[in-house]
């Protein structure tokens, strides 16, 4: 029986998702850019949320903002209940990208972002493992 199309895409965002935290993981390891980790932690977090949303069909404003993009998943997921500071995140999603008035990313903030990214795509991953072990 063949996998259903959302089932695959969802399979898709969360390969994207672990890919962009490995490679701010290996950044962050060789500290050589501190916003580029900040980014990619990000982006990596906003993956894996949005990879729950494409498995459910949910249709999803196009947003890097991961405490609006998790109230669009169903309550009975961890990530729903998880306390993460995902709003300093989203911060990176622009901030990070451009120069401005937004002070430069430190290793700390590296860190810091990494950590909570890591938690979320960790959370998203163990629900996904309980829901859909298939995927």
């Amino acid at each position: 029986m063949s996998e259903p199309e959302h089932e695959k895409d969802a399979r898709l965002w969360m390969r994207y998702a672990r890919e962009d935290l490995e490679t701010a993981e290996q950044l962050m390891k060789s500290a050589i850019s501190p916003r580029h980790v900040c980014f990619l932690a990000q982006q990596a977090a906003e993956k894996a949320i949005k990879a729950i949303l494409v498995l459910h069909q949910i249709d999803f404003p196009r947003s890097h903002d991961l405490e609006l993009l998790i109230n669009f998943i169903p309550p009975d997921w961890s990530i729903r209940n998880a306390n993460l500071d995902v709003a300093a995140l989203t911060e990176w999603a622009v901030e990070a990208r451009y120069p401005g008035d937004w002070p430069e990313a430190t290793l700390a903030d590296a860190r810091a972002a990494f950590t909570t990214a890591f938690e979320v795509v960790q959370t998203i991953s163990d629900d996904l493992n309980r829901k859909v072990p298939h995927l």
